[in-house]
């Protein structure tokens, strides 16, 4: 117990304090003034600058881990987007954005999507809105032709991720896909633009992938197994992940031209469907007679890229073999100076912070690993191979995982996770003060009603909670949309705009030292299964509203199954932590020491907290996610069309949504049996 109260009273008086600018400031400077997309040049040498400085900080066997998977980058003139007629090109679009790079960075990288098809395709130019299933729907119901299309459509909205919005092009007949800032969604419609504002310029471009991540995570290869030497790989034609039609991001600036040019050809769109970008007087969707529109995407496809991931730690002292693992990606597609790199600042601030608490003496009772993923953009590649390199490990041993990718994009407190770090959250927020409103984060979270949110499939926590059942959490201070994916996100726009005195990254540097400290360092391991149980009542309660809507006539499924599994949790949680009461009353008889015998029984309590998560593995021959079994965990997974969105229950929403009653009402069975072994788990 001293341990952690003195760590606790150094933290405290060293750092909770004052963040300490000397950390946060030269990391985002130095991480942001070259590019560096995965696999490339910039990468390794981002890659050698993190181990260099968890060396520094005084990390235990920090150590580089390479895998080889694939990934495409652009040729040299290997993209073109122009109207077309015949042999003659009427307009050709510019694609790449103004250059951002400061001197001595080099240039920024081209505009692209990772993962897509390569191809040159030509086809009527037909505007699909967000690119939903609902929106091409809407246009077959219209009796508009998509067949060799292209499709334009625009980022956000009704389809939040970009894959599914090639990949409901691909499955409506469109032979390529074009995908659009407009300025309704992130532009001058909403307020100033960088570099000046925050919001995206008519030049700025949204890179990303395309890979599908909610149906296949990881190099796209090698789906469900690591990229190591001796295991097979499939052929990229055969790859679930990989869409089957060519796309490229467009800057508003260039999708204007191609908006203009519909006019007069199909329909009118509904009102919902108008966009912000000026100077298109009249919004119509194309038809078969729409102008002829080329999309060339002609790139590099190297399908053993070597990438790079970096990790360091401190070993514990009571449990070395039982860990806490903070991670942040390191890759970028241009600059990245708030995705990722303050969270970057962050993780190396806190390697520093801990670096030094050890140099004064102290050690935690459990491991913290500090890990610096690569190649998180193209599909969550180095945090998922690294799951799969060491599944049985994970499951057996790591109690947490703690997410930080853009740490900071706002002032907005937001979390999102299992629902074990509710308590500790609410302790670490209780106890930092924001000095621009002057109250806590836990009083403005309180004031704009905060909960911890669930988890999508959007960064590095998909593979740890998904797969591994490590319970996980992910920290963000948000704010309005900024140019993300684009060379516009760079340090100026940091310094200048999204936290001018870098307040934010300071608090959050606080707030994930604070948990790192509670997770690592208590004895009694403070995970918070009771909410766990409440947090599956409310989300059996919004899946069967969900279900509701789509159940044939006089149908009706078992979710009563689901909600009993839950109030079991609740009840079988509730007794089991008694037993630190008990643990504290035995400790104080005894001059507030263990016997060997408390100690021991201290950690395999703990061990039950620690592997909750895990236990609602549906690790049976062939358990998962029908078809993306992959993902195991019946409660968090992300559902086959939603992508980044927040999910649970995702095999039962699949059956669902298929009209499969037999298997959802299967599916709701299993599910409830594990919840119901999981919570029996608990009996003391």
């Amino acid at each position: 117990m001293g341990a952690f109260v003195s760590a606790q009273k150094i933290y405290a008086s060293t750092f909770l304090g004052a963040w300490n600018l000397e950390g946060c400031v030269p990391s985002v400077l130095h991480f942001s003034k070259y590019a560096h997309i995965a696999g490339t040049e910039g990468d390794y040498a981002t890659a050698m600058d993190v181990k260099s400085m968890f060396i520094k900080a005084g990390l235990d066997q920090v150590s580089v881990d390479e895998y080889e998977v694939y990934i495409n980058y652009p040729r040299k003139d290997g993209r073109s987007v122009q109207i077309v007629e015949g042999d003659n090109v009427i307009w050709t679009a510019q694609l790449d954005e103004i250059e951002r790079g400061q001197e001595m960075s080099g240039h920024q990288p081209y505009a692209f999507h990772g993962h897509s098809k390569s191809g040159d395709v030509k086809g009527p130019l037909i505007y699909a809105n967000y690119g939903s299933r609902e929106d091409f729907k809407k246009l077959k119901d219209k009796g508009i032709d998509a067949e060799g299309a292209i499709a334009l459509v625009r980022y956000y909205g009704t389809q939040t991720d970009r894959a599914l919005k090639v990949k409901a092009a691909e499955l409506a007949g469109f032979a390529g896909c074009l995908i659009y800032s407009d300025p309704a969604d992130d532009g001058f419609v909403k307020g100033e633009v960088a570099p000046k504002g925050r919001f995206m310029p008519p030049d700025g471009v949204q890179r990303g992938a395309v890979s599908l991540m909610s149906w296949a995570v990881g190099d796209v290869l090698t789906p469900g197994w690591p990229s190591i030497k001796g295991k097979p790989r499939i052929k990229p034609k055969d790859a679930p992940a990989l869409v089957k039609i060519p796309s490229l991001p467009l800057a508003w600036r260039d999708a204007q031209v191609l908006l203009q040019n519909l006019k007069g050809h199909g329909e009118r769109v509904p009102e919902e469907w108008k966009g912000g970008v000026p100077e298109v007087d009249e919004w119509w969707t194309g038809d078969a007679k729409s102008p002829i529109v080329r999309l060339r995407n002609e790139q590099d496809e190297n399908t053993k890229q070597p990438i790079w991931n970096v990790y360091g730690q401190i070993v514990g002292m009571e449990q070395s073999a039982k860990s806490i693992i903070i991670g942040n990606h390191r890759d970028a597609w241009s600059f990245g100076a708030a995705d990722p790199h303050s969270g970057t600042a962050v993780m190396i601030e806190m390697a520093r912070i801990f670096g030094d608490l050890v140099a004064r003496g102290w050690r935690p009772l459990r491991t913290i690993q500090f890990m610096s993923w690569d190649a998180e953009e193209y599909n969550l590649i180095g945090s998922t191979e690294f799951v799969e390199n060491n599944l049985e490990t994970l499951r057996n041993d790591a109690y947490a995982y703690i997410n930080l990718d853009t740490a900071v994009a706002g002032d907005d407190f937001h979390a999102s996770g299992s629902p074990v770090f509710e308590q500790t959250l609410l302790r670490a927020l209780n106890r930092i003060a924001d000095p621009k409103r002057n109250h806590t984060l836990r009083e403005l979270w309180n004031d704009r009603h905060g909960e911890l949110e669930g988890l999508g499939a959007g960064s590095d926590y998909v593979a740890f909670q998904d797969i591994a059942g490590t319970s996980s959490l992910d920290l963000e201070f948000r704010g309005e949309k900024f140019p993300y994916h684009s060379s516009y996100d760079n340090f100026e726009l940091v310094e200048k705009v999204i936290d001018p005195d870098f307040v934010y990254h300071g608090l959050m540097a606080q707030v994930v030292g604070l948990i790192i400290l509670d997770v690592a360092d208590r004895l009694i391991l403070p995970f918070d299964l009771v909410a766990y149980g409440r947090k599956l009542g409310t989300w059996v309660d919004n899946l069967e509203k969900w279900a509701s809507g789509k159940l044939d006539e006089g149908l009706s499924l078992p979710f009563q199954e689901l909600r009993d599994a839950a109030s079991l949790v609740i009840t079988k949680a509730g007794e089991f932590s008694k037993w630190e009461q008990r643990w504290e009353e035995l400790t104080a008889r005894n001059g507030g020491w263990e016997t060997s015998e408390i100690g021991g029984a201290r950690m395999g309590y703990n061990n039950r907290m620690g592997t909750f998560d895990t236990l609602l593995l549906d690790t049976e021959q062939g358990g998962g996610i029908p078809n993306r079994n992959q993902f195991k965990h019946v409660v968090f997974g992300p559902q086959l069309w939603s992508g980044y969105d927040e999910a649970f229950f995702p095999a039962i929403r699949d059956m669902v949504d298929d009209k499969n009653w037999s298997e959802a009402e299967r599916y709701i069975q299993k599910t409830a049996g594990l919840i119901r072994n999981a919570a029996e788990s608990l009996t003391t």
